[in-house]
């Protein structure tokens, strides 16, 4: 969850008023509070999946006036927009919470020449995505995880920024590689190959990352009844693509045999647990940045908690709350004579409207 006051949390769940505030700014800021032109916020929304190459999309219709050079505001060269949802109190003070920083793709005017804009963007991965490597290099078995990564997207993202939950510059890659032209799907196998997920978050910053382990840790309750915050919800079950354990495999060394490391849905309370009545379905994954047993092991385990709860998939209109993020885990709560539940965000998508409910879908865990 993004860092908000209680009192922001507080407000979210009675009747309020919704803010919103974007900037078109110049690549390579950071932080929650970017130098920028401010632009008025008519209508779009956001949306952040957790499956997709790209995490965090845009969309704005604005009155912003047509860019008629390449560096006026709004212009598809470069320029980012960094856009913001809050609240209003009673007495004037706004609270805004950062939802990321998004390049300019592409612009449109349905009635020229005066009619809104709407504009279309992406957050900071699309450059990684599309600024594809022209001359391959190599990194020797020496470097550190955290060195090439910084190295691989800092070449397109300018002044980056990374935050990792592990000594990422401690750690070396043990035996050498070499970067491509596709340097998002190299940077994703390192990464996935440390059992790490990655993504720009609201700041600009890029988060490098385990997976929620543990369900427990609920960061919000979307409860329905009197002070609740669920509109809707929708439901559904199904098999198909769902896996209970993970082999992850190595290349192999010299004369050394591959390695390799499995992880099983062992939970006796999941419905999809190893050797129970959904079967016994495993996935394979194979990735050159895999040295050891305990590489393959942990990127086992993090691709399976990745499918942990499915295959119970829930679709929510909830009061926005714009604190709430991809990953984040809630509880929720629809009868009131049915357990609550916890679930993981899979994808959340912010209006940047008043009117309407936030959409997120989430994916259960079952936990003993």
């Amino acid at each position: 969850m993004r860092p908000v006051t209680d009192s922001f949390l507080n407000t979210v769940r009675g009747a309020h008023k919704a803010v919103f505030r974007a900037k078109v700014v110049a690549p390579g800021q950071t932080g929650v509070n970017p130098l920028g032109v401010e632009i008025p916020v008519n209508s779009g929304d956001v949306t952040s999946d957790t499956t997709a190459d790209i995490t965090s999309t845009a969309d704005l219709t604005t009155s912003l006036a047509w860019p008629v050079t390449p560096t006026a505001p709004g212009a598809p060269y470069g320029q980012e927009i960094y856009l913001e949802r809050g609240v209003q109190y009673g007495n004037g003070i706004r609270e805004f919470v950062g939802l990321g920083y998004f390049r300019i793709d592409s612009v449109e005017q349905d009635r020229t020449p005066n009619g809104k804009l709407h504009i279309g963007a992406s957050d900071r991965m699309v450059n990684v995505r599309d600024g594809r490597n022209i001359a391959p290099y190599q990194f020797g078995p020496s470097a550190s995880v955290g060195a090439v990564i910084d190295q691989v997207i800092g070449e397109v993202v300018p002044n980056l920024v990374t935050v990792y939950d592990f000594p990422a510059y401690a750690v070396t890659l043990g035996t050498s590689h070499v970067v491509d032209e596709d340097r998002l799907k190299f940077v994703r196998d390192l990464v996935a190959a440390y059992g790490k997920v990655m993504y720009f978050d609201y700041a600009g910053r890029l988060q490098v990352k385990s997976p929620p382990a543990q369900a427990r840790d609920s960061v919000w309750t979307i409860n329905h009844g009197r002070g609740g915050v669920l509109v809707s919800m929708k439901r559904a079950i199904s098999r198909d693509g769902i896996y209970n354990a993970v082999v992850a495999r190595g290349e192999s060394t010299g004369e050394l045999p591959p390695v390799q490391g499995i992880a099983y849905d062992n939970d006796p309370a999941s419905p999809t647990r190893w050797g129970g009545p959904f079967g016994k379905v495993p996935k394979f994954y194979s990735s050159a940045f895999l040295n050891t047993p305990k590489q393959c092991s942990a990127a086992a385990a993090s691709m399976l908690l990745s499918a942990n709860g499915l295959p119970y998939t829930v679709s929510l209109g909830t009061v926005p709350n714009a604190a709430l993020e991809a990953w984040d885990v809630v509880t929720v709560t629809y009868d009131d004579h049915a357990s609550a539940q916890t679930h993981i965000i899979d994808r959340i998508t912010y209006a940047l409207s008043a009117d309407g409910a936030m959409g997120i879908d989430t994916r259960r865990q079952y936990l003993t």
